[in-house]
């Protein structure tokens, strides 16, 4: 975090005093003052109404002296390139001790730049450095500067520029589109490529005869790279260790072209192959974005609250290369609308005939109470209004919340004609700031914490799918989550783990448009569809810390793992604490299995933790509706019949083996093990344990038990990029699941009892 103050002398002069005189700081022209000059001088700065002195520091440490004045009243005076609502500006960064920190004054200088034109009346900013000083006019330029004439100054020849507000939104908009950045953007994503793909087998390393490193081959060019490898065949590549070679030359590691020269190898049909690359593409233009604005140290997230630790994940799906696609949007939606830029959000809302739409309800909810609870009587009367005017009944129509991108970008353009016959009225913004999620689609409030979670339809492609949500699909979300809670609240041995859901409790659709008239479906009948789901807040107790589970994998830009530094903050031991964690997350789910054919897509973001003193003692599960599984033949009410399905027990299985052993733990194991925090022959000894005490305590299901044989020393290896890579368009079908799986033979089960 940078922050800018203004600068105390006599607190500051130590630091200041140092920075100015430094060897490196030769163009501030004070190379042999003293300490009583430095504070003769800027005890002048601080005295002068049109001349500012400011001490910027990053996550709380000094780090840049900037100055601000009025050019009006400096030696730039009666410049004619001088006009009203300019302002000058100076900034120094403090000489670097030891490595000097990658993009720490392009940081510094964008800050500035903010701090520069967060004054209204500032329409320029304007610099005159010395001419020979070619980092910093370099460094200006990037910045949206204009390099206007030289100008003769007492001291030196100084380049008079300037740069507009305009200048500097363009500048900085993509300003994270370095070399820098990008090479190591690519590096961390060439590196997970080469693991992830290593394991589904889909390329297999070899040894570097004499060293310890690896070779992939992949058609010209060939990777070699050091790797620590873990169970479950789990690869973890040192970025900076990859040397790419191409056709005998050396040349920088690049997932593009990674992903292009294995596409023989990896499957990927001809057709879909740009679209592939195009997500790679958006994701490492978010990597590079992420390692220009979100440094955010782990040691800011420990006790951190839930929005803040949500919006600093910058990894995204561990397993999937290409995890942050997000095909559709700009640039500027990135900025206003992807989790990890903490934008705040104002959802649209639109109102909707009630004939064409369906409206569907927790048993314990109405549409009064709904909308009640979600927005103002203020807001709803102006919604009313809004109707009246039109010469509409408010009482015709539902209230149905959309995305900002949507409403602009789909039904404004795609369902023009429902909105001209006035099936869909376009009601304005709801007064609530909204953050949205990992999922991207899903928002939690703000400005009222303790109101639903909204779900909205987003005609993006990301990861697989386009985010859209299906009216008809959804109709039963509701009756869904309503059984699925009665199970988990009745049950002792997942409240005794501290196991909850959190509910969607309804669900808006709109059917009115010509696309459900349609013989065929499409993603044309997944645009304008909302649900809500409960908050977390008012069931989380005083004294708890919330964090999605994904946090555990979260790495910082440095490289400091948030798992690590929770169990070093905590009271207790590494393998106590691991024991806690997989009984508030391994263990319920073992008991759904076991106990009721149950099974819930239990990844990182679909589950949040409940922490106290930094030790995990809860979880709620969350994203039920689409998907949860009942998987054997469990009385299911009518309306919830659409979750049961049938497979052979071996795939039943995976619930674990895969959605929770390959898919989450694998990362955790790994993370401590790499961090010297716990060894993973431990770690897994301790999930064994977890699956052998609820055995132990639950004899009434040891024929379930012996049926899953969670402890078998081998299961199928289930693929996650091979469906992408398969399809990137739609990677499974949503309801039909188990037969989209593509398999690559078994991986050894690392919590199978040993002989």
């Amino acid at each position: 975090m940078i922050t800018i103050e203004p600068l105390d002398v006599e607190r500051d002069l130590d630091v200041l005093h140092a920075w100015v005189t430094h060897p490196r700081s030769v163009y501030w022209m004070m190379q042999g003052a003293s300490r009583a000059d430095v504070r003769d001088e800027y005890d002048g700065i601080v005295a002068n109404p049109h001349h500012h002195a400011w001490l910027g520091r990053v996550d709380g440490r000094p780090t840049f002296l900037a100055e601000t004045y009025d050019p009006a009243h400096s030696p730039l005076a009666g410049l004619p390139e001088i006009a009203d609502g300019d302002l000058g500006m100076h900034v120094l960064v403090a000489p670097p001790v030891g490595q000097p920190e990658p993009g720490l004054t392009t940081r510094v200088f964008t800050a500035v730049m903010a701090h520069c034109f967060a004054d209204p009346s500032v329409r320029r900013v304007v610099v005159e450095p010395d001419v020979r000083n070619a980092a910093i006019r370099a460094k200006n330029a990037a910045a949206g500067f204009v390099e206007l004439r030289e100008v003769p100054l007492e001291a030196k020849t100084a380049m008079l520029s300037a740069c507009t507000r305009a200048a500097f939104a363009a500048a900085t908009g993509a300003d994270h589109l370095t070399p820098d950045l990008m090479d190591r953007a690519q590096r961390h994503l060439v590196a997970k490529a080469l693991g992830e793909l290593t394991h589904e087998r889909l390329v297999a390393p070899s040894p570097v005869p004499g060293e310890e490193r690896w070779r992939v081959v992949a058609g010209p060019s060939s990777y070699a790279f050091t790797a620590r490898r873990h169970l479950l065949d789990h690869w973890v590549v040192d970025p900076g260790s990859i040397e790419r070679v191409r056709d005998g030359v050396p040349a920088a590691p690049d997932a593009q072209e990674l992903i292009a020269e294995l596409a023989p190898t990896l499957g990927i049909p001809d057709q879909l192959l740009p679209t592939y690359l195009e997500e790679i593409a958006a994701t490492l233009a978010a990597g590079a974005w992420k390692l220009r604005h979100r440094r955010v140290p782990v040691a800011r997230l420990v006790d951190a609250g839930y929005q803040e630790i949500e919006s600093a994940m910058t990894e995204g799906h561990p397993a999937f290369v290409a995890n942050n696609g997000r095909i559709g949007f700009g640039l500027d939606d990135y900025r206003a609308y992807a989790p990890e830029t903490g934008a705040p959000v104002r959802l649209h809302w639109v109102a909707a005939r009630r004939d064409l739409s369906r409206l569907s309800l927790a048993a314990d909810g109405t549409e009064q109470a709904l909308y009640d609870g979600e927005l103002a009587p203020e807001v709803r009367g102006r919604f009313a209004r809004r109707l009246q005017v039109l010469g509409l009944d408010p009482s015709d129509y539902l209230y149905l919340p959309v995305h900002p991108w949507q409403w602009q970008h789909k039904l404004a353009i795609t369902f023009a004609p429902d909105v001209a016959r006035r099936d869909l009225v376009h009601l304005g913004e709801g007064d609530d700031d909204h953050h949205p999620q990992q999922s991207i689609r899903t928002f939690f409030n703000g400005s009222r914490p303790e109101r639903h979670y909204v779900k909205t339809a987003l005609a993006i492609q990301n990861m697989g799918f386009v985010r859209g949500l299906s009216p008809a699909y959804m109709a039963a979300t509701p009756a869904i989550n309503d059984w699925v809670a009665s199970v988990v609240h009745a049950d002792d041995e997942l409240r005794g783990c501290g196991f909850e859901v959190l509910r969607e409790v309804a669900a808006v659709g709109y059917t009115g448009d010509a696309f459900h008239r349609t013989a065929e479906p499409s993603p044309y009948r997944k645009m304008i569809a909302a649900l809500w789901r409960e908050s977390p807040v008012p069931r989380t107790p005083p004294g708890e810390q919330l964090t999605t589970m994904a946090a555990l994998l979260h790495r910082d830009a440095d490289g400091d793992a948030l798992v690590t530094a929770w169990i070093k903050a905590s009271p207790v031991d590494a393998a106590t604490w691991v024991r806690a964690y997989l009984r508030a997350y391994l263990r319920p789910l073992v008991h759904c299995l076991h106990a009721y054919d149950l099974a819930f897509m239990p990844h990182g973001e679909n589950l949040l933790l409940r922490l106290r003193d930094h030790v995990p003692v809860g979880a709620f599960m969350k994203d039920i509706g689409e998907e949860v599984a009942v998987m054997g033949d469990l009385p299911l009410p009518a309306e919830v019949e659409r979750i049961r399905g049938t497979f052979p027990d071996d795939v039943k299985a995976l619930a674990v083996h895969t959605d929770v052993l390959d898919g989450v733990l694998r990362f955790v194991a790994a993370i401590l093990d790499d961090d010297g925090v716990l060894p993973e022959a431990e770690f897994w000894a301790i999930a064994r344990a977890t699956i052998e005490e609820h055995a132990a305590d639950h004899p009434e299901l040891a024929e379930a038990a012996a049926r899953y044989d969670l402890l078998r020393p081998e299961f199928r290896h289930s693929c996650l990029n091979r469906l992408q890579l398969r399809n990137t368009l739609q990677m499974v079908d949503l309801t039909d699941q188990a037969e989209s799986l593509i398999f690559a033979g078994t991986l050894a089960n690392p919590v199978a009892v040993t002989p």
